[in-house]
């Protein structure tokens, strides 16, 4: 009877092989980790790089609908919710998610590995040409 027992528990895992195996394990996670935070960065600084845009493009639509009324002097705050920009930014909710973690995304001067966006709104100013030989500038800031 002893000699049929001893057959019989021959079939589960070792307590060294389950430790191999919890130490493959981690080993893998301490890998990937990193390379998850990173990607995910990337993909916070890109979000905020879109709403950049989108913020440009409203702002030239903007310019060339009212051009009358637009100056330098007052700045508009993009509502990304909306996709509209607004001359007041007390009623838009933070939207930027970007840290100072270097994700390795850029546009322009705007938006750099340095910049931080987290909780803010971005701030456009348009400024109309001096004259006919220039063009329209749009400035885009994170407050």
């Amino acid at each position: 009877m002893n000699r049929m027992s001893k057959k019989l528990n021959k079939r589960g895992f070792t307590l060294a092989e389950l430790l191999i195996v919890v130490a493959i394990i981690a080993v893998l996670v301490v890998v990937s980790v990193p390379i998850f935070s990173s990607k995910l960065e990337k993909a916070r600084e890109a979000a905020d790089v879109a709403n950049m845009r989108a913020a440009k493009a409203a702002a030239a639509a903007l310019y060339l609908s009212d051009e009358g009324s637009v100056s330098k002097d007052n700045p508009y705050y993009y509502d990304a919710d909306n996709g509209v920009l607004k001359t007041e930014k007390k009623d838009i909710k933070a939207y930027g998610q970007g840290t100072k973690t270097k994700g390795g995304i850029s546009y322009g001067s705007s938006y750099t590995e340095e910049t931080e966006a987290k909780d803010k709104i971005l701030e456009v100013t348009i400024t109309p040409p001096g004259d006919s030989d220039t063009d329209v500038k749009i400035d885009l800031k994170w407050v």
